[in-house]
């Protein structure tokens, strides 16, 4: 056998040794390039879940946070329209008649004056109250009506200023109010 088919020989089997590892190689890169495209496509599927979740998170955190600014709103309204009221009222009982306003306070008085003795009403109201009972007038008070009457020893004192049963009315009621303004 001649140097040239030895030579040859070693050729062929170093091309086919050659061909085999860039076979084997190229099937090991293309599993490889499979396996990270698997990998990133798990990634991407995981990751896009994960953005998913984040922004239906975010979006209802924000639509509640809406929700709420909204209701506080709402509440901020029907607080001023109930403070307005609340003005109002008191705004017409300041102009109430005077002959209205003497009713009033002769029907308190006569429920109240048994077991008292003094009265306090606001200046306006001064000399219809002198008429109106025998109570010793023991003074001015600041209210917009109505009277405070006391014992002689000062120690009951019952409280008729139109304030004070308006700010009471207005507690007691303020739910049944609001629900009759607002449906």
């Amino acid at each position: 056998m001649g140097l040239d088919a030895i030579v040859g020989e070693i050729k062929a089997k170093g091309e086919a040794e050659a061909e085999k590892i860039s076979k084997e190689t190229s099937s090991e890169v293309s599993k490889i390039f499979a396996d990270a495209r698997a990998t990133a496509d798990k990634i991407k599927a995981e990751k896009e879940v994960s953005i998913k979740k984040e922004i239906d998170r975010l979006r209802q955190q924000e639509l509640s946070s809406a929700n709420l600014e909204v209701k506080k709103a709402i509440l901020n309204a029907r607080k001023e329209i109930l403070d307005e009221v609340y003005v109002t009222t008191i705004d017409a009982i300041q102009k109430l008649p005077a002959e209205k306003n003497q009713k009033l306070l002769k029907s308190i008085i006569e429920k109240n004056e048994s077991g008292n003795s003094k009265i306090y009403s606001r200046n306006k109201d001064k000399q219809a109250i002198s008429k109106l009972t025998k109570l010793e007038y023991a003074g001015e008070i600041d209210c917009i009506g109505g009277v405070v009457v006391e014992n002689s020893d000062g120690t009951e004192v019952l409280d008729f200023k139109y304030d004070t049963i308006l700010k009471d009315v207005s507690e007691q009621s303020l739910k049944q109010v609001s629900d009759i303004l607002f449906r």
